[in-house]
């Protein structure tokens, strides 16, 4: 079903924006308008914009009818897109594009150093809409299609994306741009192709290292470098817990710079010397019961615990001390029930959701997805909108910020005689 988007009278003077279903990306559209509607961004989105709006809006008379928009309309609507709890920075320095955009992790990193994002895309509707509670911005749909792609707008400085792993059909070939076809890379390699940004800044798993025996990392590489004229140093592992979040996650970034800037060296930010733990992030208040295992469950990861240590295997649920840092948050599978804590500040053992047996004396408990956040660098203003189901999985899809800022600023400290 289509979305219609309408614009709605209230107070008798002001108007506010109210999307009722789907429809392609109107709402990101009009919100990239509106977010950029003080500099020259908004030409870009302007003519697709304005023929909505045309469209969409209820005048309060004839006489309004007139001016297509009236005022007080277009200032609420403004309104609406910048009174969210991470606005641009009025005095911005740099722009940046948000590709794969999640939860808008590398948003507020680089906002933070003074950037203004003009385009962001993210396929996932609920990761949609944690994105526009906390930016007043809807992202654009899938990246692949030629039509998102003609969103983005030119001269932006920094391309940023947390781009998934595939492996590339390079069997006999040079593993070059077209070997990378049928691949999300390619979209990224496209974008970078057709729109030059001065700085790229690609996260990934890991694993991308040593991913297909090496292959895949050398694609991308020989891409970056040789076809796309980039200089790139060589990709680096970094890990979270050394940027000042209580969290051992380990991601290879690829940074990389256009040519012509002259640029042939780069310094990956070094460690802090600072310890943090599972108790700088942990809930000031006794958490809800609805937290903490059943007493069936917690015996379900026992059981599978020791059916494991007895075949010499150290698989199983795992429980952080206040004073450990946590095992990578995930997306699924062991990710919450490697990351139990003890937690024995509750008082009311009342189940408060259909379980199986009784909740455990144990104190043993999930941690919350605000923890999961903080986990990830995430300030406590941020809006969590969706269930828990989805924030879990949005918040362990996300960049540690931490380490996506010390990098981020390394980049923007190198562009910026070029800004």
């Amino acid at each position: 079903m289509k979305e219609k988007i309408s614009i709605d009278e209230f107070d008798g003077k002001k108007f506010k924006i109210r999307f009722v279903e789907e429809d392609d990306n109107r709402k990101a559209v009009l919100t990239h308008y509106l977010h950029n509607y003080n500099n020259g961004v908004k030409d870009h989105f302007q003519e697709e914009a304005t023929q909505y709006l045309k469209q969409i809006v209820e005048y309060k008379n004839e006489e309004e009818k007139l001016n297509i928009l009236s005022d007080s309309a277009l200032q609420q609507l403004l309104f609406e897109v910048e009174d969210v709890p991470f606005p641009t920075p009025e005095n911005y320095t740099f722009k940046f594009i948000d590709l794969f955009a999640g939860i808008g992790g590398f948003r507020i990193a680089l906002q933070n150093l003074g950037g203004k994002c003009v385009f962001t895309s993210e396929w996932d509707e609920n990761a949609k809409k944690t994105y526009r509670a906390n930016f007043g911005e809807t992202p654009f749909g899938d990246i692949t299609k030629p039509k998102t792609k003609n969103y983005i707008p030119k001269d932006f400085d920094v391309l940023c994306a947390g781009f998934p792993c595939q492996a590339f059909s390079i069997a006999g070939k040079r593993g070059g741009f077209e070997d990378t076809r049928g691949t999300l890379f390619f979209d990224v390699a496209e974008i970078i192709k057709e729109k030059k940004p001065k700085a790229i800044f690609l996260e990934n798993v890991k694993g991308l290292k040593s991913h297909d025996k090496g292959k895949t990392l050398e694609t991308i590489l020989n891409v970056l470098r040789n076809d796309l004229g980039y200089y790139v140093p060589e990709p680096q592992i970094m890990n979270a817990k050394e940027f000042g979040v209580p969290q051992n996650r380990e991601r290879i970034y690829i940074v990389g710079f256009r040519k012509d800037l002259n640029i042939d060296t780069f310094q990956y930010p070094k460690p802090l010397n600072e310890k943090v733990t599972f108790k700088n992030v942990k809930e000031k208040k006794v958490v809800p019961t609805k937290y903490y295992l059943s007493t069936q469950y917690l015996q379900t990861l026992k059981n599978h615990k020791d059916r494991h240590a007895n075949k010499g295997n150290g698989f199983g649920y795992q429980i952080i001390e206040d004073n450990e840092i946590s095992n990578s948050i995930l997306v699924g599978g062991m990710g919450r029930e490697r990351n139990l804590v003890i937690d024995n500040r509750i008082t009311d053992y009342t189940p408060s959701t259909h379980i199986k047996g009784e909740v455990n004396r144990e104190g043993i408990r999930k941690m919350t997805p605000r923890e999961w956040a903080r986990l990830q660098g995430f300030p406590d203003n941020f809006l969590i909108p969706v269930a828990d189901a989805s924030a879990y999985k949005q918040f362990g899809n996300s960049v540690a910020i931490p380490a996506i800022q010390a990098t981020a600023e390394k980049i923007i400290d190198l562009i910026k005689e070029k800004l």
